[in-house]
């Protein structure tokens, strides 16, 4: 129950994280293009936005949220999924991360007990939350997420906490160069780019917690993930095939389920896909 009590809090925390990096690094680069023009930027009150300040407050009408009010799933059932203050509609998406973030924290919990290698699991998992928010909203994967995800794996491994240090060092690399060549490949053939530069370092954190040899399997299941979703999306809501969809949200589920059930996926692999 504690257990699932903290992974509800965290998960609170997450909303905030995914919601407020995008504005944050939005102001950040607006203040760096005023300065390289050399243009004096307006007044802007909220110019050091950050996680922390200012105090949580609803995104319409900017009324504090008092902390009965920011009870993870409780408060949102009370409120009855609106603002107190403007009744402005709150996002169903703020209990199901929080909700998800418990479950998830729950079953890390459960398979590596309590020890280092357990909250080096709970950050990377975490991290792959924050990271499938931000996505989803606006198609950045922070550095600011990555690096530092991709730098703790292999100082993780530096100690063999999940593979060893080689593996690490190569799954970081070749996680990285692999979706590079895919984007200049696909960019050379057609002229368009077909994703990001935050996925390649996203793939190449997730080769550093988990070594090269997972890297096949991480990209078949984010790759099935993705496209099963994209026909779905055509199929029930129309959703034009030219609109990009984010690759990260399924790059973070196919590094998650490696991470977790690797040998489990590996071993039923041959059942569900019979090679005659």
């Amino acid at each position: 129950m504690l257990t699932v009590i903290f992974g509800l809090l965290i998960g609170s925390f997450l909303n905030v994280v995914i919601h407020r990096t995008p504005i944050s690094l939005d102001k950040k680069w607006r203040a760096e293009c005023y300065d390289y023009l050399e243009i004096t930027p307006p007044q802007d009150n909220s110019a050091h936005y950050s996680i922390v300040w200012p105090g949580s407050h609803c995104p319409s009408c900017e009324a504090p949220i008092h902390a009965w009010q920011n009870i993870p799933v409780i408060s949102y059932l009370i409120l009855g999924g609106k603002c107190s203050s403007c009744k402005t509609a709150i996002s169903i998406r703020y209990p199901i991360f929080e909700i998800l973030t418990a479950a998830l924290t729950l079953l890390v919990v459960i398979k590596f007990g309590l020890g280092w290698q357990c909250l080096g699991a709970l950050i990377f998992t975490w991290s792959l939350i924050a990271l499938t928010g931000i996505d989803l909203d606006t198609q950045l994967l922070p550095d600011g997420i990555c690096l530092p995800l991709l730098w703790l794996g292999l100082i993780a491994n530096s100690f063999g906490a999940y593979t060893d240090i080689q593996s690490a060092l190569w799954g970081a690399i070749v996680g990285y160069m692999s979706l590079w060549t895919v984007f200049w490949a696909f960019k050379l053939a057609t002229g368009k780019e077909g994703m990001g530069f935050g996925d390649f370092k996203l793939l190449a954190a997730l080769g550093a917690w988990m070594g090269w040899q997972s890297l096949p399997m991480i990209i078949l299941v984010s790759s099935a993930s993705g496209v099963l979703v994209a026909v779905l999306m055509m199929i029930f809501f129309a959703h034009d095939r030219r609109v990009p969809i984010a690759f990260g949200p399924y790059l973070a589920l196919g590094g998650w389920l490696a991470f977790m059930y690797g040998p489990e996926i590996s071993a039923a692999a041959p059942m569900l896909f019979p090679m005659g």
